[in-house]
């Protein structure tokens, strides 16, 4: 799809537009993020992403609009295992509510900056490349088959390589310093503790899209399409975390359906010139797991709870 480069630069500077708002406006001021305020900017991203959605219609017609809501579904729902491991990563730092919206932000941006990398690395190498659609379908049936066999493993952060070369390169305060990333002490740099999760975050989510971009790119190699779909469901991470943070634990079997998901898209991507699975019935099938998933997700954990109260 042709896409004149007043789309592109029309569609960035909204983004741009978005983070000033958040950071320079909404969110000037350290504070607790309520599960109101989450939900409400969960809603405004919702709406945001199926407004564009609309006009994905308008200008290129429903192929492609399919093609967009099923990629921000899928990428949508995969940035749900990052919520589990931010948790994870969060409480084990014993990182305070008030200063984790400032984390985020600077994460979810460096997100942005390693996607788009990502995605024209992708899509140039299986237009060039024809064959390299297969790796990465073997990849992601790999990575789906990893991913369920290694539930229930605990994340130990400080043990993650990165964190361990970071400390070598630089000293990193025993306790936090407010909201700041680094301090100056006896002349000399510090890093904060807040410094070395930001860093941790970054590291996993450049883990996450290694996974992510290859199973959008089964739905559609379309460079906008995957661009603005990765954006939009990137943009909603950080308040879509805050809005599921303290009921992230009854999703017990949402690692279960991501995984089904992955092994699903890669063997669409295997399976590319031999079938090619049409993009409306990759929308279903992965809507179906999704819901399938948190359904008995909460039937397990409201019949634990009870259980618990007897």
């Amino acid at each position: 799809m042709e896409v004149n480069n007043w789309f592109w630069i029309g569609f960035n500077v909204f983004v741009l537009l978005m983070l000033a708002l958040d950071l320079g406006v909404f969110n000037r001021k350290a504070h607790v993020v309520s599960v109101k305020e989450a939900l409400t900017w969960s809603g405004v991203w919702i709406c945001l992403s199926l407004i564009f959605n609309g006009l994905i219609y308008y200008w290129f017609g429903e192929h492609k609009a399919v093609e967009f809501l099923t990629g921000y579904v899928l990428e949508k729902t995969l940035s749900v295992d990052n919520i589990f491991v931010f948790v994870l990563i969060f409480k084990y730092f014993q990182i305070p509510s008030i200063y984790q919206h400032k984390i985020l932000f600077w994460g979810i941006l460096g997100a942005l900056l390693m996607r788009v990398l990502f995605i024209f690395a992708g899509v140039a190498l299986i237009e060039k490349f024809h064959w390299t659609i297969y790796l990465f379908g073997a990849f992601l049936i790999y990575t789906g088959y990893k991913m369920f066999s290694d539930q229930g493993k605990e994340i130990e952060p400080e043990k993650n390589p990165i964190i361990k070369f970071f400390r070598k390169i630089m000293p990193v305060t025993n306790q936090l310093e407010g909201d700041k990333f680094f301090v100056k002490q006896a002349g000399k740099v510090y890093a904060t503790p807040l410094f070395l999760v930001l860093v941790l975050i970054e590291a996993t989510d450049l883990i996450f899209a290694v996974d992510s971009i290859p199973a959008i790119l089964a739905i559609t190699q379309d460079q906008f399409i995957v661009y603005t779909s990765n954006v939009f469901a990137i943009l909603g991470l950080r308040s879509l975390y805050f809005a599921l943070a303290h009921v992230i634990h009854r999703f017990v079997y949402l690692s279960t359906g991501l995984a089904v998901i992955l092994v699903f898209v890669g063997f669409k991507m295997v399976m590319i010139d031999i079938f090619k699975i049409p993009t409306f019935i990759s929308l279903i099938v992965i809507g179906l797991i999704i819901t399938i998933s948190i359904v008995f997700s909460l039937i397990k954990t409201a019949r634990t709870n009870d259980s618990e109260l007897e």
